[in-house]
This record gives structure tokens, sequence and C-alpha cells, in this order.
């Protein structure tokens, strides 16, 4: 099963995105920004790509 986020559908707060934009420049990859946030890896992708940042793919 899943993890489940206590944190359902909340807004964007500015601290968060800015954390968002400080990381993926740092290149770092979808899960461990996801777990920065406290946030599902759906979530943090889907508002990375609203705000036309990229987040680097690590294999």
């Amino acid at each position: 099963m899943a993890e489940k986020f206590e944190r359902h559908r909340q807004p964007w707060k500015p601290e968060e995105l800015q954390k968002l934009h400080t990381l993926a420049a740092k290149g770092k990859g979808l899960k461990e920004i996801a777990k920065a946030l406290n946030r599902s890896e759906e979530s943090t992708k889907d508002r990375a790509k609203a705000d036309g940042i990229g987040i680097a793919k690590l294999r």
C-alpha cells in the first residue's frame, strides 16, 4: 500500500514553492524533493511542471 498523505489537496505555500525551486536547482530527484516537502511525488511533479521547473531524472 502506498504511503498515506495527511495533507491531501492542500494549497502550496510560498515557502514550499521556494524550497521546490531551490531543491530542483540543486539537481535533486523527484522522490527526494517530495519527501523534503512532505508532499506526494505526483503533486510535486505537477506543481513543478506548472511552474516550468525541470526536475533531474536520477538513475
